[in-house]
């Protein structure tokens, strides 16, 4: 039985610094994000709101889709965000119901 997989954006600001990512736990994965718990970009550049994701069924699909993404351009991703969350709320509380 395949588990849930998730590809997702982070954003610290509408227009601000992006971070796509690729997880089988969104709701523990962005709370990490939120939560300083891992050094890195997100930690370093305050990237911790939950602008854009996609559920997939297999994690391999999950990752092609996350290495599409991060292959495409900057406005690419931007229009993802804006035409899924146009008004660049944080989705994290959305996940958690």
């Amino acid at each position: 039985m395949n588990k849930q997989s998730y590809i997702y954006i982070l954003f610290n600001k509408r227009n601000g610094t992006l971070y796509t990512g690729v997880t089988a736990d969104l709701v523990k994965r962005v709370y990490e994000h939120k939560n300083k718990l891992a050094d890195g970009f997100t930690k370093k550049y305050e990237v911790d709101k939950l602008g854009y994701y996609e559920i997939f069924e297999d994690i391999s699909q999950a990752i092609q889709r996350e290495k599409q993404i991060k292959g495409g351009s900057r406005k690419y991703k931007l229009k993802l965000i804006e035409n899924f969350n146009p008004d660049w709320e944080d989705l994290y509380h959305a996940i958690l119901q």
